[in-house]
Order: C-alpha cells, then sequence, then structure tokens
C-alpha cells in the first residue's frame, strides 16, 4: 500500500460489523486509508466497500483473542511500512447468562478479546507512535464497565478495565503529542446481543442506539484529542447515576436488564 500525500493511516478492528464497520467507514471518508481486522470471512466484503470511499485498504482475517492473531495484524501493518496514525481499538466480545452457567472458554474468550488482545495491540503500536511523537489511539470501552454486571459479569468486568485502563494510559502519555480517547456507547444496534445470546432479556429487546451515530462520536472525540466520550444523553444520564448509586442498587439494575427472560 502506498501512501497518497494527503491520506493518513488508521488500523481499526473488529470493523466487518457494528461499531467497527461504522469507525473505519468514517475513517475512510474523512481521508484515512485503513488496515481493518475481524475475526471473519466479512472483512473482504467491508474492505471493497471502504475502497469505494477513496480509501487504500488491507484487511486481516485474524482471531484479535489470541497473540498470534494480534501478531498477524501487526505484520500486516509493517509490511505496509507506514506509521499508524490512528488506532481504534474496537475488537470486543459479549456473553450472557450467569457466570456459574456459562462456558469457562466462551468467558476466557470475551477476556482474552477485550482485554488480552487490545492491550497487547495498543501496546505494540503505542509504542511507535510515542517513539515519533504523534498519533491518536482510541479504545472502545462501554457504560457497563460503570455497572456490576449481573447477567453479564465478565463483559462488564473487561469494559470496566478498559475504562480505566484508557485514563491511565492517557496520563503516562500527557507529556506527548499521543492522545487516547475511551469511546464509551450504552446498548447499540449491533450484533452484539445475537451473538451474547441476549435477544431474551429486556436490555436485548429495547430500542438501541444508532452505530453510525455512536461511531461518529467516537471519531470526533478521537480526533478532538478527548479524553472519553458517552455517546448519547440517556447514557450521559446512566453514567451520572451510577457514579452516586451503592452498587448494589446498581447490580440490581443491571440484574433487570440482563437476566435470561426479562424480555418477558
Amino acid at each position: 500500500m502506498s501512501a497518497s500525500p494527503e491520506r493518513r493511516l488508521a488500523v481499526v478492528t473488529g470493523a466487518s460489523a457494528g461499531i467497527g464497520y461504522e469507525l473505519a467507514k468514517v475513517c475512510a471518508g474523512e481521508g484515512f486509508d485503513l488496515v481493518i481486522a475481524a475475526d471473519d470471512a466479512r472483512i473482504g466484503t467491508v474492505a471493497e466497500e471502504f475502497r469505494r470511499l477513496g480509501a487504500r485498504v488491507e484487511e486481516v482475517e485474524a482471531d484479535l483473542s489470541t497473540t498470534e492473531g494480534v501478531d498477524t495484524l501487526l505484520a500486516k501493518v509493517r509490511e505496509i511500512g507506514r506509521p499508524v496514525d490512528a488506532l481504534l481499538a474496537n475488537a470486543g466480545r459479549g456473553l450472557g447468562h450467569g457466570f456459574l452457567d456459562q462456558d469457562f472458554a466462551e468467558a476466557r474468550k470475551v477476556v482474552d478479546t477485550n482485554i488480552v488482545g487490545t492491550i497487547y495491540l495498543v501496546q505494540a503500536i503505542g509504542r511507535d507512535m510515542r517513539a515519533r511523537n504523534a498519533g491518536r489511539i482510541m479504545i472502545v470501552g462501554s457504560i457497563a464497565g460503570f455497572m456490576p454486571g449481573s447477567f453479564q459479569a465478565v463483559y462488564n468486568g473487561t469494559k470496566s478495565f478498559l475504562n480505566s485502563f484508557s485514563f491511565g494510559l492517557r496520563n503516562e502519555l500527557k507529556e506527548t503529542d499521543v492522545t487516547v480517547t475511551c469511546l464509551m456507547p450504552g446498548a447499540t444496534e449491533t450484533e452484539f446481543f445475537d451473538e451474547a445470546d441476549m435477544k431474551d432479556t429486556s436490555v436485548g429487546a429495547s430500542e438501541k442506539d444508532d452505530p453510525a451515530k455512536v461511531a461518529r462520536d467516537g471519531f470526533d472525540a478521537m480526533m478532538n484529542g478527548e479524553g472519553d466520550r458517552v455517546s448519547g444523553w440517556k447514557n450521559k444520564l446512566i453514567t451520572a447515576a451510577a457514579s452516586v448509586l451503592p452498587s448494589g442498587m446498581l447490580a440490581e439494575q443491571h440484574r433487570k436488564m440482563s437476566k435470561p427472560g426479562s424480555a418477558n
């Protein structure tokens, strides 16, 4: 992929659908070439869509819950030989039902995707950004990270980690020109609730946010160098309440949203 004089390079993970797809689409429309990654074959189809927007695009199909999968993505970035101007670490996985009823291999994959693969990728690309004192990092956390996640305990725990990690890394880099932004969406109209087996829950059946709007909010926050962005006024109210309500009350509220069968 040769560079055009005016275009920058963005790496977007989880880009085959949902918020990640919309983030990559915004980047392509805003003058970025792309390296996009996901763990399913649709990544090749969406790459063609983004090329039609004028972007040079390289796609990587890899399991980003593994270091080998992240290494495959990093190898593609090195092969291109261009600096990464923006890293949008969006790849994530959810899992519903009570923790004791979950398959542990599936629960571990949530942790490995949301946390381990994310911080491995951020460290590798972030080191290069720091070395040249330029770059933007977006980490997709969630308002779920503010609440004890009854019937979604592992997922909410991983998002709490990412929210905290983003602020810590941002502070570590405050004397550089590398920025870190945490995008914290609420329930969004994506495949998440199907894949997490949560369609029969109250939150799964409810009206959700538009992923294109969420992505635009996040992109703008990243380009402005903001530390965080909660997308949507309802989600802002939720996070404000979460900062003052007792954890037990928050867990009970989450139970009403996420307990299997609560949509009925």
